[in-house]
């Protein structure tokens, strides 16, 4: 139970990314009050993580009615995860992880962020989303998917610690500390996300798995 703990802390850390999230809403919030400020962190985080949840808990039936194999669960997820961490590991973002130009430029007109870009796509983002289908499907029995919950849960509440820290975060790590934080967690994100990968194609029956003596 804590190798996949452990594993899901460390994918939803890198997908969710609480601290580039929280320079993003200090960016977007500047205006606020600090009354509205810690609403719309928690609103934020709340939708996000009713999303994440249900994607978690409904998720493998989604599957099963899309006729859609765990194998390629874990092939597709972990390819999604590879190209998320590569993002990370040299400082770029995508829509995967990020708003477009067009998203932004609708973000300005908006005077409530908390649901968009904030809770979607930014927290709760095709990363994540992802990441929670896939830890759900490589958890084996109920305890460790309960495991996996718990987790989902963890990662929210930093992330909730984060918003309600963003100025100082921004202002203590700079550019320079998040990026490197970001490359780190990048690098360990494309670590799992290659054995997602192996994992899918074995279990596929493409490859035989390989026994070591």
């Amino acid at each position: 139970m804590l190798e996949i703990a452990a594993i899901t802390l460390a994918t939803l850390f890198a997908t969710v990314s609480p601290i580039d999230i929280s320079a993003i809403f200090a960016a977007l919030t500047s205006e606020y009050s600090d009354q509205k400020r810690k609403k719309t962190a928690i609103r934020s985080v709340v939708v996000a993580t009713i999303v994440l949840l249900i994607f978690a808990i409904l998720g493998e039936a989604l599957l099963s009615v899309l006729g859609i194999s765990m194998a390629s669960l874990r092939t597709a997820g972990g390819i999604i995860l590879l190209l998320i961490g590569i993002e990370m590991v040299f400082a770029r973002t995508s829509g995967a992880s990020s708003t477009t130009e067009l998203e932004d430029e609708e973000t300005q007109e908006r005077q409530d962020v908390s649901v968009f870009p904030m809770a979607l796509p930014l927290i709760a983002g095709p990363g994540s989303m992802g990441a929670v289908m896939l830890m759900m499907a490589h958890a084996s029995d109920i305890y460790q998917q309960a495991t996996v919950v718990v987790c989902i849960l963890a990662i929210m509440i930093l992330t909730l610690i984060c918003l309600f820290a963003a100025t100082p975060i921004t202002r203590l790590l700079g550019v320079t500390g998040m990026h490197v934080i970001m490359r780190v967690m990048g690098v360990l994100l494309c670590a799992l996300a290659v054995q997602f990968i192996f994992d899918g194609i074995i279990e596929s029956g493409l490859l035989a798995p390989v026994h070591q003596e």
